[in-house]
């Protein structure tokens, strides 16, 4: 199957799903080729950015698991090819 490059943009609203994005980045590490986080107090927000590297089951699997988590928003872009 054919690997993809993409961004993956994570919005966390509840804290309490803070480690269980994490538990999930790392179980699905093989595939994220850079991370940034930023906390947004000011809106008690945390943005997350991944940069990721795989096949389509790969990548729609990670965040398919993060979208189910309880006050996570997720949106991906992927290259074409």
């Amino acid at each position: 199957m054919n690997k993809r490059i993409g961004v993956v943009a994570i919005l966390v609203e509840d804290r309490d799903s803070v480690g269980g994005v994490n538990k999930l980045l790392s179980t699905h590490a093989e595939i994220v080729v850079g991370r940034m986080g930023i906390p947004y107090k000011e809106k008690n927000l945390s943005v997350i950015s991944i940069i990721v590297d795989g096949t389509n089951d790969e990548i729609g699997a990670l965040t398919g698991r993060l979208g189910r988590l309880q006050g996570v928003t997720v949106k991906s872009a992927l290259t074409q090819k």
